[in-house]
């Protein structure tokens, strides 16, 4: 495994315990961490990048201690934070060269070719003399995710990296993640966007609460919603009666009611329908139902 994670926590000074004995491992290629916004994720990376210091746990990342080796990890990181800024007097590749120095490509001759091919890479050649706070959405994340890859790491955390982004973009990016991990690197996405996961990774867990709550494949946790996804047809006054009784999935105008999608291990009455799950519907029948009763049990 390229990284191994024991009985990690972290209480911070309020009593908050944003982690709770978190045990992973975590393979070469794409790694999924999905959860809601509060689930740790953030802090988990932050502690993984030798950013903040867990209570007490283990890491090994790619044969180093994390305890003991902060700084030969730092060497083989790259990192793009969820509020990842950039410097206004900078161009784009002034930026990515200035990283390029942060990094330790100290030659000019050596920097100025990693950049231009890393700018070519992303999609970003073309706006290099543009000053990167003048960037889109989509382009600022690109350059982010450039600066986290100029020095080509072994391990690349990327925090929540499509949010804010449209369609199009969102699926540039994971594309352009999925091409970087074919290369023998570990790359843990941490979001809260189910299709960042579904299409991208092969492996990732479930956090919940500072807990990892399920760890294996999506292909796993498809098959835990399998039976569980219902669709029926209501009117508008039934439609508010479902959605107290069952999570609801998705509502669409049909004729003169409602088609719902709900995940429930069964449904009584309103003639439902079994309907095939994809990993959203698995990711809220998990979150609604497994969790829930385990937490009431």
């Amino acid at each position: 495994m390229s990284i191994s994670i024991r009985n990690l926590n972290k209480v911070y000074p309020n009593g908050n315990h944003a982690l709770k004995d978190v045990c992973l491992e975590i393979p070469t290629g794409m790694f999924g961490l999905l959860g809601p916004n509060g689930a740790g994720k953030s802090t988990l990376m932050r502690i993984l990048v030798a950013l903040m210091e867990p209570t007490s746990g283990e890491v090994n990342i790619c044969g180093y201690d994390l305890m003991r080796q902060r700084k030969e990890i730092r060497g083989i990181l790259g990192y793009l934070p969820q509020d990842f800024r950039f410097f206004a007097k900078y161009k784009t590749y002034e930026f990515l060269d200035y990283a390029a120095r942060l990094s330790g490509i100290n030659r000019k001759s050596l920097r100025k070719n990693a950049v231009d091919e890393m700018l070519e890479n992303v999609g970003l050649f073309d706006v290099r003399d543009r000053y990167a706070n003048k960037l889109s959405g989509g382009m600022k994340r690109r350059l982010g995710i450039a600066q986290a890859l100029i020095h080509h790491p072994k391990v690349i955390i990327v925090d929540e990296p499509t949010t804010g982004l449209d369609p199009e973009e969102r699926i540039r990016f994971r594309n352009l993640l999925s091409e970087v991990s074919e290369n023998d690197v570990t790359i843990i996405l941490s979001t809260h966007i189910v299709g960042d996961i579904s299409s991208t990774c092969n492996c990732m867990a479930l956090m919940n609460k500072g807990e990892v709550s399920f760890y294996g494949s999506p292909q796993e946790m498809l098959r835990q919603a399998e039976g569980k996804v219902w669709r029926m047809r209501v009117t508008g006054d039934e439609l508010h009666e479902v959605d107290k009784l069952y999570p609801v999935i998705s509502t669409i105008p049909s004729g003169t009611g409602w088609e719902v999608q709900v995940v429930a291990d069964e449904v009584q009455g309103y003639d439902a329908e079994s309907y095939p799950p994809n990993l959203e519907h698995a990711y809220v029948y998990y979150m609604e139902n497994k969790l829930n009763r385990w937490r009431n049990d």
